[in-house]
């Protein structure tokens, strides 16, 4: 075979270098492409696109972290309702230096619908730190007749299956809110599924569908210029964002409570000095005057929970949110 000096043929240079390859990597301890070195940039997966709401709020947490003189930056694996940025950190080498921006979606809802083998959300995280909670509203358009939660349950057991409520899709945050909320007013609800809460937004304001549930950060533009109606909000105490909403609790629903939450998940075996350091830094971050109001003004009441009692907050969550499948036969393709 003629080559130019210095100049190797694919296939060739391919056979030599192989086995060199090889022997460098194992012999340096390299990382899998899922690691993250120890020393480099802390990085916060989000399983949704930019701009969302979720991207939104772990922008704003990360822009002012420092962790051992350390940048935190935002990474976005998008797809599969957050189940591959969840199995992206599930892998990830536990060194603190890979987190995940998780909610109910992440570690109850998605997992359970999809049926996920990849990994296992009560086994392959730790909590790291709850960042809020917000509850959900039931928003109301002109089609809706009900001025109230109690007037809705009482037209709904008169027509069962005859109101509609508009819907993000199956799974979703405001999805679950109206299945809750319907199991336990001992109601009968019909679904209609749009693409995302926005798409529910148009169809209100043009008074084609009645109601749907609404995740506060997108439920307040519309409550402030009053185009919609909110008739409560689905928490156990009123919130500061609209104190004058009655809650759900309120209306004689007083086991139904729905709060959306956003935390941070690390690898299951990240020790616990790296995990409190992190909790600590969070912390430190939700209380500057900055972060606060630009996160309170999403609807979310902000945490000082330990990563213990963020981590039992979540299990505690899942189980609710397994449990609704279950007893409500929620299927994603039914």
């Amino acid at each position: 075979m003629r080559t130019t000096p210095g100049v190797y043929p694919r296939r060739l240079l391919a056979r030599l270098l192989t086995p060199l390859l090889g022997t460098v990597l194992l012999a340096s301890g390299a990382p899998a492409l899922s690691e993250t070195p120890a020393g480099g940039t802390i990085r916060i997966v989000v399983g949704a696109p930019p701009g969302g709401a979720p991207d939104t709020v772990a922008r704003i947490v990360a822009q002012h972290m420092q962790v051992g003189g350390r940048a935190v930056m935002v990474e976005n694996k998008n797809g599969a309702a957050s189940m591959i940025a969840a199995a992206y950190v599930a892998r990830a080498r536990p060194d603190g230096n890979t987190l995940l921006l998780a909610s109910q979606t992440t570690v109850a809802v998605a997992p359970t619908l999809q049926n996920v083998t990849t990994f296992d959300p009560m086994k392959d995280f730790t909590g790291v730190a709850l960042v809020g909670s917000a509850p959900q509203v039931l928003l109301a358009g002109p089609k809706l007749r009900a001025t109230s939660v109690q007037e809705l349950i009482a037209q709904a057991k008169t027509a069962p299956g005859e109101i509609d409520f508009c819907s993000g899709g199956i799974g979703t945050s405001p999805y679950m809110a109206a299945v809750l909320f319907a199991q336990t007013a001992g109601i009968e609800l019909h679904s209609i599924p749009f693409a995302g809460e926005q798409a529910c937004i148009t169809e209100m304001l043009a008074g084609r569908l009645p109601f749907m549930f609404a995740n506060a950060s997108t439920a307040l533009p519309y409550m402030k210029d009053q185009r919609l109606r909110a008739l409560a909000v689905t928490s156990k105490a009123r919130v500061n964002f609209a104190p004058q909403l009655p809650t759900t609790a309120e209306a004689g629903l007083k086991d139904y409570e729905v709060a959306t939450w956003l935390g941070l998940l690390a690898p299951a075996a990240t020790p616990p000095d790296v995990v409190n350091a992190l909790n600590a830094e969070v912390r430190r971050v939700l209380r500057l005057p900055d972060v606060r109001e630009k996160l309170e003004a999403q609807g979310y009441a902000l945490s000082d929970d330990s990563p213990a009692a963020f981590t039992r907050y979540y299990q505690a969550d899942r189980d609710k949110w397994v449990r609704l499948i279950q007893t409500a036969g929620i299927k994603q393709n039914p």
